[in-house]
């Protein structure tokens, strides 16, 4: 019988699946401490939104068999991982290679500077570069705590097995630079609390089978003007 390539896909014997989870709407304004939000590695905690989705998506992600759970140091990932660890009934593993990626100067008010500076932003976006941003994390240094991060989750989860990590927007998107080989800022939009599906193949090469699912959230779905 001819080979079917139109069936759906199944993962080989060997892969590894990581299903990334950005955490839940953080606060900002004075409620975070900060002006003006664009979080960062500064620390916020959840809006009544963010924790809104994290049940969510705890909701979406309660029938995988995950054989482990994964947050960064900074709480809103660890508070948009507690309903899916009660679902689960997983203990959360601190990944500290995984949290964002330090914004300098703007550190903790990304939003506001991009639309005050203009002249910084549009190079910002022009290098697709964070470190063009006085201060912030060399670019180099943090694509590799990243990658590090990444390999940390594969690896403690192993072959034939999911895990669920819950990260940041920039690091969502540095890493799926990496699986694919795109611009560093591609995968920039990830949206709070959407799901992005990566995979180690047998073989140690990566695959993305999925970015920016954000169905169990109940958005409407965006149309093409």
């Amino acid at each position: 019988m001819p080979r079917d390539l139109q069936r759906p896909f199944v993962l080989p014997a060997g892969a590894t699946d990581l299903l990334l989870v950005r955490h839940g709407s953080s606060s900002r304004g004075e409620d975070a401490g900060t002006p003006n939000g664009g979080a960062g590695q500064s620390d916020p905690p959840l809006t009544e939104d963010g924790v809104r989705q994290a049940a969510s998506v705890a909701q979406r992600l309660a029938d995988v068999t995950a054989a482990g759970l994964f947050v960064t140091p900074l709480r809103r990932t660890a508070e948009t991982a507690e309903p899916i660890a009660e679902l689960l009934g997983a203990t959360p593993i601190v990944v500290p290679e995984l949290r964002e990626v330090h914004l300098g100067e703007w550190e903790g008010q990304l939003n506001a500077r991009v639309k005050q500076d203009g002249s910084l932003s549009r190079e910002l976006f022009r290098a697709e570069r964070w470190d063009v941003i006085p201060g912030a994390e060399p670019m180099e240094e943090f694509a590799e705590r990243v990658r590090a991060g990444i390999a940390v989750v594969a690896d403690t989860v192993g072959a034939d097995a999911t895990a669920i990590a819950v990260v940041h927007g920039g690091v969502i998107a540095e890493a799926c630079r990496q699986v694919t080989g795109s611009h560093a800022f591609a995968f920039l939009y990830a949206e709070n609390c959407s799901i992005t599906r990566i995979v180690r193949m047998p073989r140690g090469r990566w695959a993305l089978l999925g970015f920016n699912d954000t169905a169990h959230l109940g958005g409407p779905v965006p149309v093409a003007g």
